[in-house]
C-alpha cells in the first residue's frame, strides 16, 4: 500500500509541476510559487481537521514546518528555472539529485541501508548531471542552476515530512505549508507589483497547482509512514517522467546530445534507486 501512495504522489506531483511550469511562462514565477502555496495552505488547513489525528506533538509540526520551508524554497526554484528553460531539463535534475541526497541521509542518519542497486544509482548522479549541466547550447545554464538548488529543497522536504508521527495526521503538512508560505513571503514582497498583472483566472489556477501538490504531500506522508525512508522517496520521485514527457510532446522541446544522455542516465539512476 504506501508504495502505491508514493506513485499516486509522484503522478499528482508530475501533473501540477508541468502546470505550475505552464504558468510560470505566462506570468512571474514568483507570483505562480506564492498564490500556489496559498492554495496548497487552504487545502491543507480544510483536510487536516477532516482527516483527524490522535496525537499532534510538537515535534510532528516542526518537521512538517521544515518540510515546508524546504518545498518553498525548491517551488521558488524549480518555477524559476521553468520559467526560462525547458521542462524536459529542470524537473529531473532537482528530481535525481534530491532522491541521492534523501537516501544519503537515511542511509547516514536513519539506519537505512539500501541495496547495491541503490548505490549504484547514487553514483550515477554525478555524470549524469555534469551532462545535463554541460549541455551543448539546447538551454540556458542558470536553468539547470535552478534546478540543482531545489534539489537541495526537495530532499529537506522529503526528509523532514517523513519523521512525522503517523498519528499526526495531515496536520505536519497544513505547518508545512505555513512554513513555505512564510519561507516565500519575502520574495512575493520584492515582486509585489507582479501581482496586480496576471487575470484572476491564472492566480485561480495557480492556487490549484498548489493544493494539487498538498495532495501529493499528503499522499507521500502515508507511504513514509508504511514504507522506509529510501523506497518512499524514490518511488515518489518518478514524478519527472511526467512533466518531461508532455514537454517533449506538446511543448515540442529539444535536447541535444549531452543533455539527453545526461537525462537518460538520470532516469536510469531513479530506476535503480526504485530497485532499492
Amino acid at each position: 500500500m504506501g508504495a502505491l501512495l508514493a506513485l499516486a504522489s509522484a503522478a499528482c506531483y508530475g501533473v501540477f509541476d508541468f502546470a505550475g511550469g505552464l504558468l510560470s511562462r505566462r506570468a512571474h514565477f514568483a507570483v505562480v510559487t506564492f498564490t500556489g502555496q496559498i492554495g496548497g495552505l487552504l487545502l491543507a488547513l480544510v483536510a487536516a481537521p477532516l482527516v483527524g489525528a490522535d496525537a499532534v506533538g510538537t515535534a510532528d509540526l516542526l518537521w512538517g514546518a521544515l518540510s515546508g520551508a524546504g518545498s518553498g524554497a525548491a517551488m521558488h526554484f524549480l518555477n524559476r528555472g521553468l520559467s526560462r528553460g525547458a521542462m524536459s531539463v529542470v524537473v529531473p535534475v532537482s528530481a535525481v539529485t534530491g532522491v541521492a541526497l534523501s537516501v544519503l541521509c537515511g542511509v547516514c542518519f536513519l539506519g537505512d541501508r539500501p541495496p547495491p542497486t541503490a548505490w549504484t544509482g547514487i553514483g550515477l548522479t554525478l555524470p549524469a548531471l555534469w551532462l545535463v549541466s554541460r549541455g551543448d547550447g539546447s538551454g540556458p545554464a542558470g536553468a539547470v542552476g535552478d534546478g540543482l538548488i531545489a534539489s537541495a529543497g526537495v530532499a529537506v522536504q522529503y526528509i523532514g515530512l517523513a519523521q512525522a508521527d503517523a498519528a499526526s495526521g495531515l496536520w505536519p503538512v497544513a505547518a508545512g505549508r505555513v512554513a513555505a508560505v512564510l519561507v516565500l513571503l519575502p520574495s512575493a514582497g520584492r515582486h509585489a507589483a507582479e501581482f496586480a498583472g496576471p487575470p484572476a483566472r491564472l492566480l485561480v489556477a495557480a492556487a490549484l497547482t498548489g493544493a494539487g501538490a498538498a495532495l501529493a504531500l499528503a499522499l507521500y506522508l502515508r507511504a513514509a509512514q508504511e514504507e522506509m525512508l529510501a523506497v518512499a522517496v524514490v518511488l515518489a520521485s518518478l514524478y519527472p517522467a511526467i512533466p518531461t514527457v508532455l514537454g517533449l510532446v506538446f511543448l515540442r522541446e529539444r535536447l541535444g546530445r549531452a543533455r539527453l544522455t545526461g537525462l537518460l542516465g538520470a532516469t536510469v539512476a531513479i530506476v535503480l534507486l526504485t530497485m532499492g
